[in-house]
């Protein structure tokens, strides 16, 4: 188990430092727009950024598919799977890229009438919208490189790609924000600029990973045929990422009929949620290859020693964020925004996200097992019943607690995604059926 524990975190503290740079980047851009004097800036990110959290991660099968599947090749150890599965993967990143861009105008007017915020607000979310879409293709291009080096157990190469485009982000952040003023439009030409650099720095990256002695052929390319079935092996990952996606757009939006205050709040909170998901992330993350490796290798024991080790010292950091969130969650928040009401109503939710860790923690590691092990309709499924069997119900019975409804719901989402993938795990566990695929 000690060796397992040593090539479980050698994967899972650069991975942990990679996804801690995007709720980084989110707590700065907050921090800058909650200290200007209205809360609508603050409002308006917030609304954009989950209508790209739902726009891009729609396709984020593109980072989560290709790291199983490349764990798998690299388990195989066949290096022409791994390089055709990164260049059809990039292909269709760039092509999906240019299509949003090509229809941006009909998804950011449909995605801000559902949003239903404030005029305010929705005049300058659509402002940043129009903005941040530009990025699209340097996006699903970041999410096969990270997948693909995650699944060749590189893990430093998603680390120094995104640490340093996201340094470039924060720097540009406070220079238009603070400096030209130019508020949620600086926000939104900080984050464009910065995709592309983290994109750049992938691809050097990844060219110096390349299998030795493969070269580059027409073949590596393949046929359409090719692309298809990597889309229809993804196509559960996607109905998963959507309704994930939905049920926070969903969040966001009943935060906002209760007003811009506690748009903002939740806003602040919500960050820090992002903050729980991206650290505990990294040692799913570091699951995902570990256990895609041990299926590409057949190698049953492998598999049950790393699920093991990957929970319990997922636990072990969910234990220290709530630590963490309990005593120091007030002072964390008043850094974040100086508009006092949005302080105060922060304050009034924080007990909410003391309970977040212990609630996530068990579906984030599971993400990161069902990836690896390539179980994509299982995760389909269970995010499919925990939103509309669980969340929705659950919101909608006490739509007369506010925004603490709104929150218990929230919690009853992670809690149903625990119980249900919980249960499909201790089954195949005891069927011995993780190797076997319908």
């Amino acid at each position: 188990m000690r060796a397992t524990d040593r090539r479980l975190w050698a994967l899972a503290w650069p991975l942990m430092l990679t996804n801690l740079t995007v709720p980084l980047l989110g707590l700065v851009d907050t921090a800058v727009l909650g200290h200007l004097n209205s809360p609508e800036y603050l409002g308006a990110v917030a609304v954009g950024a989950n209508l790209f959290s739902i726009l891009y991660w729609t396709f984020g099968f593109m980072r989560m598919g290709t790291t199983g599947l490349a764990a798998q090749a690299w388990g195989q150890r066949n290096p022409f799977a791994q390089v055709a599965l990164l260049l059809r993967s990039l292909v269709l990143a760039v092509a999906i890229g240019l299509l949003l861009i090509l229809f941006h105008k009909p998804l950011i007017t449909l995605g801000l009438k559902l949003m239903n915020p404030s005029p305010e607000v929705a005049d300058l979310a659509a402002e940043y919208a129009g903005i941040r879409i530009w990025s699209a293709p340097a996006v699903l291009c970041q999410y096969t490189l990270v997948g693909w080096l995650i699944g060749t157990q590189f893990p430093r190469g998603p680390m120094v790609m995104l640490i340093i485009a996201n340094g470039i982000n924060i720097i540009l952040d406070v220079l238009f924000v603070t400096v030209l003023g130019w508020n949620s439009r600086g926000v939104a030409l900080a984050t464009v600029t910065a995709e592309y650099g983290a994109t750049a720095i992938g691809l050097a990256i990844v060219l110096t990973r390349m299998p030795e002695g493969q070269r580059l052929t027409r073949e590596l390319f393949g046929q359409l045929a090719d692309y298809l079935k990597i889309l229809r092996v993804n196509r559960y990952i996607m109905v998963r990422t959507i309704t994930l996606l939905l049920v926070l757009a969903f969040f966001t939006a009943q935060g906002a009929r209760q007003g811009d205050t506690i748009l903002a709040a939740n806003a602040v909170l919500i960050t820090f949620l992002l903050l729980i998901s991206n650290a505990l992330d990294g040692f799913a993350n570091a699951a995902e290859a570990l256990i895609g490796e041990a299926v590409g290798k057949g190698s049953r024991r492998r598999f049950r020693t790393v699920f093991a080790s990957a929970l319990r010292w997922s636990l072990w950091g969910a234990l220290i964020l709530t630590i963490g969130f309990v005593l120091g969650g007030r002072w964390l928040i008043s850094l974040l925004t100086g508009i006092q009401e949005v302080q105060i109503a922060a304050w009034h939710y924080l007990p909410w996200l003391w309970l977040l860790p212990f609630a996530s923690v068990w579906g984030f590691l599971l993400d990161g097992v069902f990836i690896g092990a390539t179980r994509t309709r299982e995760m389909q499924n269970t995010m499919l019943f925990s939103a509309f069997v669980v969340f929705l119900p659950v919101w909608w019975f006490t739509t007369g607690w506010g925004n603490h409804g709104l929150w218990f719901a929230l919690i009853s989402l992670m809690l149903a995604r625990a119980a249900s993938m919980g249960w499909l795990s201790w089954r195949y566990t005891r069927n011995g059926t993780w190797f076997q695929h319908e």
